[in-house]
């Protein structure tokens, strides 16, 4: 009998008993541990693809605390594809602006999204729980549209047996454990993954000796709603560094950097927290309002990754897989990328579509990307804590520079914020015929970009099609159990040539199901799109 007592911001998949825990173990294709964003994202995708999928977590719905609170404009890409990115925008604040203080000097500020034609902003601050109801909401039309997924609350994976061509998972429930078996196993049950311990894997990389306060405050405040971080803060406790955004509902998300060697119980003291808090806000404004303590935490930056993101049948995603520090928000962004990634390779291995070699890839290519955000998040964390006396020589030479002269600014590293991973030179993409912009080349996520009736994504829906760009429509073509429909945009926005046609007069696209280029030509060629979609699908 769980004896647990949960806590949740939104109750989204109450604890039902269902018939399953009294009768033997049901075998299911696919069985996801873990309803945080990655988990629901997974589910949701598969399920709107027509893959049975069913969703284990130990809560019943979203935990308390504000959590991840960054989204970036690809993860919100994502979301509107999911049918869950119009709630998260409306309700998220939108940010495009970040400042860099050092003391009381402002050196620069930075905007992460200068260009326009794009449905999207660069950044939302939106807390956790809001992203994962959203997900959940759109789990539930998907469900009453007849997609195959189950949601099971107060659900505690407590054992795991893996049997090679299946697994066996112990669910510990209010009513007693029951067993059940799953053809494919995923893993987003969280940085201290219990899902891992029982396999008997482990992290590899640093973990770094500071500590970050979190403090999030409700209050009525006339800050901007831009990304605040301080180098040296003038306000008393704050240490190295400080950070300071805004989230709906009047809460703010403040970041103090408290070194290594300290007491966590002392410094989780709500009067010493409000000391601190009340030394900022008196520096910015000149007096403290009243404000209310919402939620604290402290965190230790760690920037590890397992081995490997595939165990046989299991794999890991999100912060199972992989952990990198908060600042650059990289942890549920790149969480996101993990899960519409894997969704379409399981869907078509699932489907006969494609061999279960292609699943391998998923490790190959999301662990490039966790490489990535590790490199990015020990850089900054390096900057902002130097380790040896030339590293603050270095960062403090910068900082000088950078207040006065443009050329320095990008070397300021106070996060590097995330962006979507670009797969150059992996095997699963294909040609450049083109040679076009940049932005849109082979590996890459498709930048957004206006069309007549919306925006280019709104075409892109989760299945291998042809982006025919200028010049006539080619018909569809059936390539490997493939039906590639035709994206045909005769005009071209000023948006859209800029960043998919570049010189050229016209373009032919092939994207796969999770919005990445796989090739692309000056002209339609069935023969050399046939063997995209063959290597793009791992029979190359």
């Amino acid at each position: 009998m769980v004896a647990v007592r949960y806590e949740t911001t939104f109750q989204l998949y109450p604890y039902q008993k269902v018939a399953a825990q009294d009768g033997p173990a049901r075998r299911h294709p696919v069985v996801i541990i873990g309803g945080g964003p990655v988990g629901l994202g997974i589910a949701l995708d598969l399920g709107r693809m027509g893959t049975p999928v069913l969703v284990l977590d130990d809560h019943d719905g979203a935990g308390t605390g504000s959590k991840a609170i960054c989204f970036a404009k690809r993860t919100l890409d994502i979301a509107h594809r999911l049918g869950a990115g119009k709630k998260m925008v409306d309700k998220g604040v939108v940010w495009n602006v970040g400042r860099v203080f050092r003391a009381e000097d402002p050196l620069f500020e930075f905007n992460l999204l200068p260009e326009t034609g794009h449905r999207n902003p660069a950044f939302i601050n939106l807390q956790q729980p809001y992203f994962e109801r959203y997900l959940a909401e759109s789990i539930r039309t998907a469900q009453a549209e007849g997609a195959p997924i189950e949601l099971r609350g107060r659900n505690q994976v407590t054992d795991l047996e893996d049997h090679g061509d299946y697994v066996t998972l112990t669910v510990d429930t209010p009513d007693g454990a029951y067993k059940l078996e799953a053809d494919w196993l995923i893993a987003c049950d969280g940085a201290r993954s219990p899902t891992r311990d029982m396999l008997g894997l482990d992290f590899e990389g640093r973990v770094f000796e500071d500590n970050f306060l979190i403090a999030d405050v409700r209050m009525k405040a006339d800050f901007p709603t831009e990304r605040w971080f301080w180098f040296e803060p003038p306000f008393e406790g704050a240490g190295q560094s400080a950070l300071l955004h805004k989230q709906p509902d009047d809460i703010w998300r403040i970041d103090f950097q408290l070194g290594w060697d300290i007491d966590r119980k002392a410094e989780l003291d709500p009067a010493k927290i409000r000391a601190r808090v009340d030394a900022m806000l008196s520096s910015q404004t000149g007096t403290v309002p009243d404000y209310e303590l919402v939620w604290t935490s402290i965190y230790t930056f760690q920037c590890r990754r397992m081995r490997d993101f595939r165990h046989g049948r299991i794999f890991f995603a999100g912060d199972s897989a992989h952990q990198v520090s908060p600042f650059g928000a990289r942890g549920a962004n790149s969480g996101m990328q993990d899960a519409e990634n894997l969704s379409w390779k399981l869907d078509a291995v699932l489907k006969g579509l494609a061999p279960e070699g292609l699943l391998d890839t998923y490790a190959h290519e999301r662990g490039y990307g966790a490489d990535e955000n590790i490199l990015n998040s020990s850089r900054a964390t390096d900057f902002m804590t130097p380790k040896t006396d030339i590293s603050k020589v270095f960062r403090n030479a910068v900082l000088d520079l950078a207040g006065k002269h443009a050329f320095a600014r990008p070397l300021v590293n106070s996060g590097r914020l995330s962006v979507p991973c670009v797969y150059d030179d992996f095997p699963l993409f294909g040609e450049d015929d083109l040679q076009g912009p940049v932005a849109s080349r082979p590996g890459a996520a498709c930048p957004d970009a206006p069309v007549d009736d919306g925006f280019l994504l709104d075409h892109l829906t989760g299945r291998f099609q042809i982006l025919a760009i200028g010049g006539t429509a080619p018909d569809p073509i059936h390539v490997a159990g493939f039906d590639l429909n035709v994206v045909h945009i005769a005009e071209p926005s000023e948006n859209l040539r800029a960043r998919y046609l570049g010189d050229a007069a016209s373009a032919i696209y092939l994207i796969r199901p999770d919005q990445h280029v796989v090739a692309r030509w000056k002209q339609l060629d069935a023969t050399k799109i046939t063997v995209a979609v063959h290597n793009a699908i791992g029979k190359g």
